[in-house]
């Protein structure tokens, strides 16, 4: 019997203890399980910012390219009227009829504010200051071009008004 009560008092005392041991052991799992979610919840958050930096500077990248595409195509809008005025110049002057350079002529005339569009012709320039032969108009250096068959000169600047017909001519001979 007193050994009966023994047995039971040390297997009560051996459930305390356990019962204790695995409290303790359930209080330290759960503070381990905690620090590893905040841990884990750092890492994600960090992930996500690094996530969010890179679409950012993807975004921006994309946003340059677009920019630089815009001034290209700026840019080439710009060049149009040259290249198209360049090309009636080429056309005109190496022209084997009358017929056809008349035809480019009024083509030509079409990009102008009106066929009286004064020409400037550099002949000199030197510190800024630029010397001009005799002021004529496009009518007349079309016709000028026509006749001589050659076309020595380049464009170096060109006006336009609101409506973008060109107002002024600048060439300079080559």
């Amino acid at each position: 019997m007193v050994s009966n009560r023994i047995s039971r008092r040390v297997t009560m005392w051996a459930l305390i203890i356990m019962l204790m041991a695995g409290g303790v052991s359930c209080k330290s799992k759960k503070a381990a399980m905690d620090a590893t979610d905040a841990a884990a919840e750092k890492a994600k958050m960090e992930q996500e910012a690094a996530l969010r930096k890179q679409q950012e500077e993807e975004a921006k990248k994309q946003l340059e390219m677009e920019e630089e595409a815009r001034k290209l195509e700026a840019r080439r809008k710009a060049a149009e009227p040259y290249q198209k005025l360049e090309n009636f110049f080429a056309s005109i002057s190496n022209s084997n009829n009358v017929a056809a350079a008349n035809s480019s002529i009024k083509e030509a005339l079409s990009l102008f504010a009106s066929k009286d569009t004064p020409v400037l012709i550099v002949i000199s320039e030197e510190g800024g200051q630029k010397d001009y032969d005799r002021p004529t108009t496009i009518g007349e250096y079309l016709n000028y071009l026509k006749d001589q068959k050659k076309n020595i000169n380049k464009i170096n600047q060109l006006q336009f008004d609101s409506s973008g017909k060109i107002t002024e001519v600048e060439l300079v001979k080559n």
